[in-house]
């Protein structure tokens, strides 16, 4: 084993398609964004997490190397290649882990976005972002679709105008947009989003916190339609956590409140953005690759094919970090003054040794968080099928399957001049969020099908969904190809893998994610896993908890730089003093003012 210093010469790890490393000096960056600190930082993971650390550790003058395991950057984020697909000067078709989605609310992420330039962009590559402007919500067997614009309201109250009873009829004229809910079913639900939406701090993190969504809204007592829209649809379509364990307190403020309310209304977003974003060309192309780019330019080093082995700990803090290639070869320990681990959790917390863990009891307490499967599966059509102008949630599917098709977004791309063979032009993505649950077609889970199987139940429940009686819009001769995420293995065998699963907030998850500083002075946590105000695993929350991060590091470093602006999730003010009410209940032992059981 060699050991290096942070600041040395780097080798890259690649690794060939015989499983031999070569190896190749690092092209130094450009100058860096602000006078050098002198110290060095090794960050641990390459994607949002880990670049957005970069980033802003680099604008402020630190020497910065990101250690990645993939050879290309970007994590779950990153589009990938479809192998062997383009012919005559296009590009290979786009194949990815799942569709990216950037709602309304993220404003710590497109303030990174604006800042990482791209040609002929004023601001950067955030101005690849595109609205979409509906919502399908589609039945199966025929049943009526809901389909939902998602436009802001028109006259918005003005402020001091929000009241529970304004709020209550929002809701109510939202849930009556086509679905059949019984009308005392709707109004209950109404009635439960105001006990969130006045609850205090306090009760959510106790009360709601323990408390599953499905408890909270009471959908065992209530109809088929209930549970399937207001129970499932809210949280395993969307977050792949199950209604019956997805926390309240995660559900309520995240998705009901900043994602659908106050997205609504055109509050606590990024300027005057829409509820829903996408980007204009493959994730790579339209932010990756210039994010890559622009970190090199401030003077950022990458460590790519890289596999971090443990975190060393002796004497109270990080003395180096083992790395190899991904076969285990050319191991060596790298060394910095500071560490940021910005690895997804289910690989960060095999690399913290007993002594680290002891040295920072939250660092065990990661091993209770826990994660699921939600992974992309891309269909690559022969005539554009946009289906809708935003994303598409298979209601009844009992794969919890979403999707969205891509090309109509893709303003600045010629789909079928751009890539493949010419013949495709359209990429309808799709994700599977229910991996436990038998499908329609072979009658079993997700997990006991083979790739093929999986590809052919996922089209399947798509065409259950979306051809309704009067309608074809998928046919199967149209279809001319997929890709499905190879971070799944060993499908069809008795062990299948997910190197890339996602994290999922049951009940209590809360209490077990770490903060961005932890009790060892040069180690500090990023990825969204950490605990961060947005509360759910998503590419703000990543961004985030990176910014929360730097700002640590810079505080134990005393250094004078700027910190890290960090946005929070809207808060009304209106419902402020109803909150106060609340917290005095909450002390006294009372039930939230509109909680009537």
């Amino acid at each position: 084993m060699t050991t290096e210093h942070q600041g040395t010469t780097r080798r890259r790890f690649l690794t060939g398609a015989g499983g031999a490393v070569g190896a190749l000096a690092l092209r130094p960056g450009a100058a860096a964004a602000a006078a050098s600190t002198g110290k060095y930082v090794a960050v641990l993971g390459g994607g949002v997490s880990g670049l957005s650390a970069a980033q802003e550790l680099a604008e402020r003058g630190y020497t910065v190397t990101v250690y990645e395991y993939y050879d290309v950057l970007g994590g779950k984020a990153r589009s990938m290649d479809v192998p062997h697909t383009g012919t005559g000067g296009r590009r290979p078709l786009p194949g990815e882990h799942g569709f990216r989605f950037f709602p309304g609310f993220y404003r710590n992420l497109p303030d990174t976005m604006r800042r990482i330039p791209f040609p002929g962009n004023a601001n950067g590559v955030h101005d690849n972002l595109r609205s979409g402007t509906e919502a399908l919500f589609a039945r199966e067997a025929g049943r009526p679709d809901l389909h939902f614009p998602l436009r802001r309201v028109t006259t918005p109250p003005a402020p001091g105008d929000i009241t529970p009873s304004w709020i209550r009829d929002q809701i109510l004229s939202v849930l009556d947009l086509g679905s059949r809910l019984p009308a005392n079913e709707a109004a209950y639900f109404a009635d439960r989003v105001l006990v969130h939406l006045t609850s205090c701090d306090a009760r959510r993190e106790d009360q709601w916190e323990k408390t599953s969504w499905w408890e909270f809204i009471r959908a065992e007592r209530m109809s088929e339609e209930y549970r399937t829209l207001l129970g499932i649809g809210q949280t395993r379509n969307l977050v792949a956590t199950r209604a019956q364990i997805a926390s309240t307190r995660t559900v309520g403020r995240v998705i009901i409140e900043a994602l659908l309310l106050w997205g609504l209304l055109g509050r606590g977003m990024d300027g005057d953005a829409d509820i829903d974003r996408v980007l204009n060309a493959p994730t790579s192309e339209a932010w990756i690759d210039p994010w890559s780019a622009h970190l090199r330019s401030l003077g950022v080093r990458f460590v790519l094919g890289a596999q971090v082995r443990e975190v060393l700990y002796a004497g109270g803090r990080v003395t180096g970090v083992r790395v190899s290639a991904r076969d285990g070869s050319d191991e060596r320990t790298v060394t910095a003054d500071h560490y940021v681990c910005a690895m997804p959790v289910e690989h960060a917390r095999r690399t913290w040794g007993a002594a680290l863990r002891a040295a920072d009891p939250q660092l065990a307490r990661c091993d209770a968080l826990q994660t699921d499967w939600m992974t992309g599966v891309q269909f690559y059509l022969g005539t554009p099928t946009p289906v809708v102008h935003g994303h598409i949630n298979c209601l009844d599917s009992p794969w919890s399957v979403t999707a969205i098709g891509q090309a109509q977004f893709w303003d600045v791309r010629n789909f079928s001049k751009d890539y493949g063979d010419g013949r495709a032009h359209d990429c309808l993505s799709a994700i599977v969020s229910e991996w436990d649950q038998p499908g329609i077609l072979y009658g079993k889970t997700a997990r006991e099908c083979t790739r093929e199987e999986i590809v052919e139940e996922c089209w399947a429940q798509l065409k259950d969904a979306l051809n309704d009686s009067g309608k074809t819009t998928l046919t199967d001769t149209d279809r001319l190809g997929w890709f499905m995420d190879p971070a799944v293995t060993g499908l069809g065998g008795p062990d299948p893998q997910n190197r890339e699963p996602l994290l999922i907030h049951p009940t209590g998850t809360l209490y077990n994610r770490p903060s961005a500083k932890t009790a060892v002075p040069n180690l500090f946590l990023a990825g969204d896993y950490v605990r961060t105000d947005v509360d759910l695993a998503t590419m703000e929350g990543a961004n985030e908890s990176a910014r929360r991060a730097v700002n640590a590091l810079l505080d134990q470093d005393g250094s004078n730089a700027e910190r890290c602006r960090i946005w929070e999730l809207y808060r009304p003010q209106e419902l402020e003093p109803l909150k106060r009410i609340d917290e005095v209940r909450y002390r006294l032992g009372l039930p939230n003012t509109f909680d009537l059981g």
